[in-house]
């Protein structure tokens, strides 16, 4: 009995607080405050999606109103969409908002340039909200800038609809892409880039030597788990060139995500990888921003006789939610590289290879989440679901570079006793505090062995400039100031930004200057 004297009292409740009473509304004279005036809805490629911004309008006075109309200045002919108070539309009619109380509005837009009304690359498209009261209007004003693009999908199978996957080296991968016809082998700085799943170099056997070339000043964006594939036989020539403004980066290669609003300019993992597989050739990276990927570079092409498989210089890799650079059994030669803010490592070697490095920037002041391993990590093994695979680590020699980071050990190995494992540090910053002495007494960590550590500088911290936001330029107070090899800095006679290092070299990517206050 208990119990349905329960069930009847709830039902009671329900009742009671489903039901109110209508509120009365007096029309809105005009008294409407906004929390912006102008709502710049970024930058957005031809027909992709923007991100959905909210506007709140408040009703400061004491009384409940009522807005005669809300809507689009082109009405049902605008190419934005609202959500009033949760409700979608372009037009509105009596909308209500209680006394001293606020609404939300949502905008968001897809747009295509082409029906637009515009010709060139980019145009500017506007359109206001309009909130009628009695005898008076307001309006918020909508802005978008539209960028025109080349677009590169992957193909779809003609009777499932599937979307294709890559054969790779005669292997069926998972990898959803195509490879690039002989006419897409050139990208240009004409319009941006948008890839779809992975473009892929070469042909699906192999047997055909093709080049990718991205000229200097391109921009190429990728949408989520995207990415470059360079297969066998085939080649990466990234050609950029040093540019006059260090911000806008006008002739530097960039390589970022698809979504253009400031809130992703440094979100790491937004797209995959640049995958150099083992038979790529000859790949070169030359003034290029790689940000925001899961791995920066994953390379995999094996060494050859004729030079490094790799040639980096003067190029930039940040944000990776993984790994920067990602080696495996390969050769590199890098100069004036900078790699920093990975979720794991920022250069790693596996399963050894040939690399030499000379006046890099590699430091990891990642800040997202927990990290335990070093900025620089090398290692002469690779575990397979299988096996544990074994490579020569024949040198990777680490010349007027620095070597930080957030963490107290900013360098480790892996070494297999069954292979080489041969590295060598010369005049160069290295982090590694070893506060708790984890580390005396294993030899790959002497830094009295000459032939392992010579002319090193420990404890003391480089002056960067903001690191974690990666500004990784020095200043004149940086420990490395002068203290570089002079005949590698020959090699290198400038720094990343063009600025001459012939005399008193400091080491790093970046030559010293006078930080700001």
């Amino acid at each position: 009995m208990r119990s349905l004297y329960f069930l009847i009292a709830l039902a009671g409740i329900i009742t009671v607080s489903s039901c109110r009473n209508d509120f009365e509304t007096t029309p809105s004279t005009g008294n409407l405050e906004f929390s912006r005036d102008t709502i710049f809805l970024d930058t957005v490629f031809t027909n992709i999606g923007s991100s959905t911004y909210n506007l709140k309008v408040y009703n400061r006075s004491d009384e409940a109103i009522s807005i005669p109309s809300v809507r689009l200045g082109r009405g049902q002919d605008s190419d934005y969409r609202l959500n009033v108070d949760g409700v979608a539309g372009k037009e509105f009619e009596e909308v209500e908002i209680l006394a001293n109380d606020s609404i939300f509005v949502f905008v968001e837009t897809t747009l295509d340039i082409n029906e637009v009304g515009n010709a060139s690359n980019e145009f500017l498209y506007t359109d206001v909200i309009e909130f009628n009261s009695v005898g008076a209007t307001q309006n918020v004003e909508l802005v978008t800038l539209v960028k025109d693009a080349i677009f590169l999908f992957p193909e779809r199978d003609g009777a499932t609809g599937m979307v294709e996957t890559l054969t790779v080296n005669n292997v069926e991968t998972t990898l959803e892409g195509r490879y690039l016809m002989d006419d897409e082998l050139t990208f240009t700085n004409d319009k941006p880039y948008v890839i779809y799943g992975y473009m892929a170099v070469g042909d699906p056997d192999g047997s055909t030597a093709k080049t990718l070339t991205i000229e200097a000043g391109a921009r190429v964006h990728f949408h989520a788990d995207s990415g470059l594939l360079i297969a066998d036989n085939a080649t990466l020539a990234i050609n950029g060139a040093l540019s006059a403004d260090p911000i806008a980066l006008e002739n530097e290669v960039i390589f970022e995500s698809d979504r253009l609003e400031p809130a992703f300019s440094n979100v790491p993992g937004q797209w995959g990888t640049i995958l150099l597989t083992d038979g790529s050739v000859n790949n070169t990276i030359n003034y290029a921003t790689i940000k925001n990927a899961t791995v920066g570079i994953l390379n995999e092409a094996a060494p050859t006789a004729s030079g490094p498989s790799l040639t980096l210089t003067n190029t930039q890799i940040y944000n990776a939610s993984a790994v920067g650079l990602l080696n495996r059994f390969t050769s590199v030669d890098a100069s004036n590289t900078v790699i920093n803010n990975c979720g794991q490592f920022s250069m790693l070697v596996q399963l050894g290879g040939i690399y030499n490095f000379t006046h890099c920037t590699f430091t990891n002041y990642w800040t997202q989440s927990f990290r335990d391993t070093p900025a620089v990590f090398l290692d002469n093994t690779l575990q397979t679901q299988e096996t544990l695979l074994v490579g020569d680590l024949a040198q990777a020699n680490f010349t007027n570079c620095i070597v930080y980071g957030n963490q107290g050990e900013e360098i480790g190995f892996n070494q297999d006793t069954d292979a080489n494992f041969n590295f060598k540090f010369t005049n160069s910053q290295i982090r590694f505090d070893d506060v708790f002495g984890d580390f005396i007494g294993d030899p790959l960590y002497d830094f009295t062995n000459v032939n392992l550590y010579q002319d090193i500088i420990r404890g003391e911290e480089p002056d960067f400039l903001l690191p974690t936001e990666n500004m990784l330029q020095v200043g004149e107070d940086t420990a490395g100031n002068g203290f570089g090899l002079q005949s590698a800095a020959n090699a290198v006679p400038t720094d990343i930004i063009g600025t001459n290092r012939t005399l008193s070299p400091d080491i790093g990517a970046y030559e010293s200057i006078i930080l700001p206050e």
